[in-house]
C-alpha cells in the first residue's frame, strides 16, 4: 500500500514538474556542432584527460554557452565564451 501511494505521488510531481515548459528537441547537427564549439572555447588542460579541467572557464560557463550556442542553432559569432574579455 505505502509503495503504490509513493510511486503514485513520484509520477504526479513528474507530471506536473514536466508539464510547465514544453521540451525542445535539439538535433544531433546542432549538438555536435554546439560540442566542438564548447571544445574550441574551452580547451583542456590537459589532452585527452577530461579530469584535469578546462584552461579558461568553469563548467558553469560552459553549459552556458553551450546552451546560448543551442539556443542559436549551432551558430556563435565572434564573441569570446562568458566569463572571458576580449583581448
Amino acid at each position: 500500500m505505502m509503495a503504490k501511494f509513493r510511486l503514485s505521488c513520484a509520477m504526479a510531481a513528474l507530471l506536473w514538474c514536466s508539464a510547465g515548459t514544453p521540451a525542445h528537441a535539439v538535433t544531433a547537427e546542432v549538438a555536435r556542432a554546439c560540442n566542438a564549439l564548447v571544445a574550441k572555447a574551452f580547451p583542456p588542460r590537459q589532452v585527452g584527460n577530461p579530469a584535469a579541467g578546462s584552461a579558461k572557464g568553469n563548467a558553469k560557463a560552459q553549459r552556458e554557452y553551450f546552451t546560448q550556442c543551442v539556443a542559436n542553432g549551432g551558430k556563435m559569432d565572434g564573441d569570446p565564451p562568458p566569463g572571458e574579455e576580449k583581448k
